[in-house]
C-alpha cells in the first residue's frame, strides 16, 4: 500500500467572483495537527491552481482530496449529455469540453458552459429545468446511488443548480482546474496511483465528519473545542483553534485528519463497484466502499 508523509483537504466553492471565503486548505504533516494554508487567507481559484503546481513541481508525497465531482453520471444513460452530438466519451474530454465553453469566463467560472442551449437541456437552473433534466433529484454517478444505498452518504446531483446544497456549480469550475492538472498531478481512480508524488482524490467533508462520530445534519464545526474534540476521535492531535471557526476551514482540517487516518487502509482502494469503465468516465469518491 502507497504511503504518504502529507495530506490535504481542498474545501471548494464554485460562487461568482474572483475570491472565495468558502475556499479552505489545510494539510496534515506527519502525526502532527493538520494546520490552515494561509489561515485568515480568502483564496482565489488561481490561487489554488498555483499552489497544487507548486505541490506536482517538488514531487511532494502528499494525498490531496477535493469535495467536488470530477464527472457527471454517464454509467445510466451511457452519456454525459444524451440527444448531444458533442457529449464527450470519458472524463478528461469531459474536462476539455467545459474548458472550451467556459474558457471566456473569469476566475474558473462555469457560465459559459450553462448558457450553450445544448448544456442547458440538462440542467435545472433557478426558475426552471431544461428539458432533459431527469425528473425528481436529477441523474446520479454510480459512486452517488451506491452510497444513498448504503447509507454511508446523501449525495446530491451535479445537473442540480438551485438551492443550498447544490453542487454543480462547484463541479464545473472543479472540472476546469482539473483539466489545467491533467497530467501534472494523477488523480484516483482514473490514473494510477505513482510511486511517490501527489495525488488527487475526490472526497465529501461529510465522511470525514461521519468517521468523527458528528451526527447526521449536525455535521458542521463552528468552535474551537469542538473541532478538537471532532480530532481527537480520528486519533488527532488538535488544532488548537481558539472560538468561533468557519464551517469551511474546520470541514478542511477534519478532513485532512481523516485522509491521514484512513489512507494506509486498503478498503477505500478497491471499493467493490468500482470498474475500469467507471474509474474513466465517472470517477469516484474515496472512502465510499
Amino acid at each position: 500500500m502507497r504511503r504518504f508523509t502529507h495530506f490535504a483537504a481542498l474545501d471548494w466553492s464554485g460562487a461568482r467572483g474572483e475570491r472565495q471565503r468558502g475556499i479552505a486548505l489545510a494539510v496534515a504533516s506527519g502525526t502532527a495537527a493538520p494546520a490552515l494554508v494561509r489561515p485568515g487567507h480568502i483564496w482565489s481559484r488561481a490561487e489554488i491552481l498555483a499552489w497544487l503546481e507548486g505541490v506536482a513541481a517538488a514531487r511532494e508525497n502528499m494525498l490531496i482530496g477535493f469535495d467536488f465531482s470530477a464527472a457527471f453520471a454517464f454509467a445510466d444513460h451511457g452519456a454525459y449529455f444524451p440527444e448531444w452530438s458533442e457529449s464527450p466519451s470519458d472524463m478528461q474530454a469531459l474536462w476539455g469540453l467545459v474548458e472550451l465553453l467556459a474558457r471566456g469566463d473569469p476566475h474558473y467560472e462555469a457560465g459559459g458552459f450553462l448558457a450553450h442551449p445544448e448544456a442547458r437541456r440538462h440542467f435545472r437552473h433557478r426558475g426552471e429545468a431544461g428539458d432533459l433534466f431527469e425528473a425528481g433529484a436529477g441523474r446520479l454517478r454510480v459512486v452517488e446511488r451506491h452510497q444513498r444505498m448504503t447509507k454511508q452518504a446523501a449525495s446530491v446531483s451535479n445537473f442540480n443548480l438551485v438551492g443550498a446544497a447544490q453542487v454543480g456549480k462547484a463541479s464545473l469550475s472543479g472540472m476546469r482546474l482539473l483539466h489545467r492538472l491533467s497530467g501534472r498531478i494523477p488523480l484516483w481512480p482514473l490514473d494510477p496511483v505513482p510511486a511517490r508524488g501527489p495525488l488527487l482524490v475526490e472526497i465529501y467533508t461529510s465522511l470525514a465528519a461521519r468517521a468523527a462520530s458528528l451526527p447526521p445534519g449536525r455535521s458542521k464545526i463552528r468552535d474551537g473545542a469542538a473541532l478538537d474534540a471532532a480530532l481527537a476521535a480520528l486519533g488527532s492531535s488538535p488544532a488548537g483553534l481558539i472560538g468561533p471557526v468557519s464551517d469551511h476551514a474546520s470541514d478542511a482540517l477534519l478532513t485532512a485528519a481523516w485522509l491521514r487516518a484512513i489512507a494506509s487502509e486498503a478498503r477505500p482502494w478497491s471499493p467493490p463497484p468500482l470498474t475500469d469503465a467507471l474509474a474513466e468516465t465517472e470517477g469516484w469518491t474515496f472512502g465510499i466502499v
